[in-house]
């Protein structure tokens, strides 16, 4: 039977992670949506006083974005339901899907290590997976893992961990860090575009409310 309540479906965070150029991305929802979610801009400028008159206006980009919040993850819903896999490792499987997205792949470190041995000068450093923080339709945003660390609160008899607390420092890429071929500099276009729609948005008031019909002198 079709659901008919009429109650909106509660969309998961996620991150999606795409190792280019492979086009499937790697989706990692979390489990719980974190309860919050907190962000820091720093404006970009020529604020230093280096410039002429009037240049500590101009803005040289993007603000610097970081946002941090709190995953957490629980293997309960999975054991009750039966699942071999929880029952055989706890949690290990969504650990490591998140920790893995700071390691470079284990074909890599062995293909650099074998150009090595062969007397290869310059071997060429890892690339990162391109990460995007999926945080409702709004919220779409290019982001670097800069903070990543794990507390495990619960564990099984085998000593695997059942239940744990990811905190997750993100860096916010912008067309500042990317190049204009990649696709999170089109990605972060969006963002802000989206952004800007929402600001026209806003409620507004007039100029004379605040200040009680005086001319600010502009």
């Amino acid at each position: 039977m079709a659901n008919l309540s009429n109650e909106p479906v509660a969309l998961k965070g996620a991150l999606v992670a795409f190792r280019l150029p492979n086009p499937n991305p790697q989706v990692i929802s979390f489990q719980y949506n974190p309860q919050t979610l907190s962000r820091t801009l720093e404006v970009q400028s020529q604020a230093s006083g280096d410039g002429g008159l009037g240049d500590v206006f101009r803005l040289t980009g993007a603000p610097v974005e970081t946002i941090k919040l709190d995953a957490e993850i629980d293997a309960v819903d999975q054991l009750d339901a039966g699942s071999d896999i929880a029952a055989e490792m706890g949690i290990h499987p969504q650990l490591a899907a998140l920790e893995l997205l700071l390691y470079p792949t284990v074909a890599h470190v062995v293909t650099n290590s074998v150009l090595l041995s062969l007397g290869t000068i310059e071997v060429i450093p890892a690339q990162s997976p391109f990460v995007l923080l999926v945080w409702g339709p709004k919220r779409v945003v290019p982001v670097r893992i800069s903070e990543f660390s794990v507390t495990e609160e619960m564990f099984d008899t085998r000593l695997n961990p059942i239940r744990a607390k990811v905190s997750l420092g993100l860096r916010v890429l912008s067309y500042n860090d990317l190049s204009r071929t990649h696709p999170g500099y089109s990605i972060f276009l969006a963002h802000q575009a989206t952004k800007e729609a929402m600001a026209r948005l806003a409620p507004g008031t007039t100029l004379s409310s605040v200040t009680g019909g005086a001319s600010l002198g502009v």
